[in-house]
């Protein structure tokens, strides 16, 4: 089967032509800070077009999501043209689309319909969310989610079972800090280690190193919070001074100044 033709989109062009760029300039021993003056380009962004392969450049260009005011339209679009079977006018359809909320121009929606006549359109990517808008829905109590947030992530978890099973386990791990259940660690690492995905495997084996502190830690209402803040503030100490002074002055600056007490920050 001979190898499907990327779609001369903007884009894609653009980053062809960069590669050409970037590489004849290499080629004549040219920095890549050099380059990057040359060009008008982020010296990252010489170097990655530098070390990448183009078809591999040419495959993330055509993935890229593209920003414009027709892009939450185009599944709208695609569907109308496929019920009409082409016989739809761009008059039309940016019509319906003006009444869906578009505030773009009607060309930009005649030169889709065209694309979708020419079988050159580009498909329209599913609307997935972002790894880390997934790890805020997990992570947070399921009685603060709203019914859309609940609804994508059911989606998310019906989609991926290593999904399903981390927001299980992290779902059990969050309610072990928040209720002080340290007594039900050692039964939640053994599940972890048994079927959970290998991030949360490597993460549940770290607690074995030092059980007993982290049991202690999930169940006494005690926190080294305190200790850690005389910390910070010598730290603090140490870098008003730059690095120059001796220990003898550090010393002295910290027991000169009076601690906080524990009890000093609790009418505030």
């Amino acid at each position: 089967m001979p190898v499907p033709e990327l779609p001369r989109t903007q884009i894609i062009e653009r980053t062809r032509h960069r590669y050409e760029d970037i590489h004849r300039l290499v080629e004549k021993c040219w920095t890549i800070s050099a380059i990057a003056r040359r060009l008008n380009l982020d010296r990252k962004t010489v170097r990655r077009f530098r070390d990448t392969a183009l078809d591999e450049l040419l495959v993330s260009a055509r993935d890229r999501r593209p920003n414009g005011a027709l892009e939450p339209f185009k599944a709208y679009l695609n569907a109308r043209f496929t019920e009409t079977q082409g016989q739809v006018s761009g008059t039309r359809l940016f019509l319906e689309i003006q009444a869906r909320g578009y505030q773009g121009s009607r060309q930009v929606v005649r030169k889709h319909l065209a694309a979708l006549r020419a079988g050159t359109a580009e498909p329209v990517r599913a609307d997935i969310p972002s790894p880390r808008k997934i790890t805020s829905w997990i992570m947070r109590p399921r009685e603060t989610l709203t019914d859309s947030q609940d609804r994508r992530l059911l989606e998310v978890r019906l989609a991926c079972p290593y999904i399903t099973r981390a927001c299980d386990l992290a779902r059990a791990f969050a309610d072990l800090v928040r209720h002080r259940r340290g007594y039900l660690l050692l039964e939640w690492i053994r599940q972890a280690e048994q079927d959970a995905p290998k991030p949360m495997q490597g993460f549940a084996g770290f607690f074995r190193q030092d059980l007993d502190a982290v049991t202690a830690g999930l169940t006494l209402p005690w926190s080294s919070g305190v200790v850690e803040g005389h910390v910070n503030r010598v730290k603090t100490l140490k870098r008003a001074m730059y690095g120059r002074a001796s220990f003898e002055l550090l010393r002295t600056r910290i027991l000169i100044q009076p601690w906080p007490s524990p009890d000093s920050g609790r009418s505030l």
